[in-house]
């Protein structure tokens, strides 16, 4: 596994979100699964050895990476759901306010399940966030979701509230903000400041896709 000095970032994928007890080789023997593997780095302490909880793979093809982060994103090492981003694209998204209230949701409902339904509208900035109880790990009943665009948010509540995930139909909301008592997300303010940075830097948020048909 020698790593080399030039990564091709197109044909590389971020990994987040990883427990502590992770290695090169089994994130190497999980991801090669998805196509032939060139490199895995994952960034560690320098003194404790311990790995930082995040790290990169590149793989041969950008055809493969793609494919990485389709059927890898939000698979669960030692109960954690890694998240698996395209790196070169992972530096555009930012956080523009655009974050959801998922409730009413089915026990049944993990962070995968919630990521493939709702980044079909755009794209997702973090990890689906799901409220679980802290000594049985059982969902809470709702969740949180933060897209890089108030397009995408939109479109995300217009087909989704009331639409059943597993057998219970959910309710789809702008979150309410944690500094400002009863604010949610989304106003006009916020989508003003979006607005803004996309036109300082166009760079910074991926495009909207457009919503699935049939929702």
């Amino acid at each position: 596994m020698a790593q080399k000095n030039e990564r091709n970032q197109e044909a590389s994928v971020y990994i987040g979100n990883l427990d502590d007890r992770v290695t090169d080789e089994l994130i190497w023997e999980l991801m090669v699964q998805a196509g032939p593997v060139v490199n895995v780095h994952l960034p560690k302490d320098r003194v404790t050895q311990s790995t930082q909880g995040y790290g990169f793979c590149e793989f041969q093809s950008a055809e493969d990476a793609d494919y990485a982060v389709k059927v890898m994103n939000m698979v669960k090492l030692y109960g954690k759901p890694m998240r698996v981003n395209k790196s070169a694209n992972d530096r555009r998204l930012m956080d523009v306010g655009a974050k959801l209230f998922i409730g009413n949701l089915d026990p049944d409902v993990d962070e995968k399940l919630l990521f493939d339904t709702f980044a079909a509208f755009g794209p997702v900035v973090q990890n689906p966030k799901i409220a679980r109880d802290a000594s049985s790990g059982n969902s809470k009943g709702f969740a949180f979701v933060a897209y890089a665009t108030f397009e995408a948010a939109d479109a995300a509540i217009e087909a989704m509230n009331g639409q059943y995930l597993a057998n219970k139909p959910v309710s789809v909301n702008y979150a309410f903000k944690k500094d400002a008592k009863g604010e949610r997300h989304g106003s006009a303010a916020e989508r003003l400041l979006a607005a803004q940075a996309r036109k300082n830097d166009p760079t910074s948020v991926a495009p909207p896709t457009s919503a699935p048909g049939g929702w």
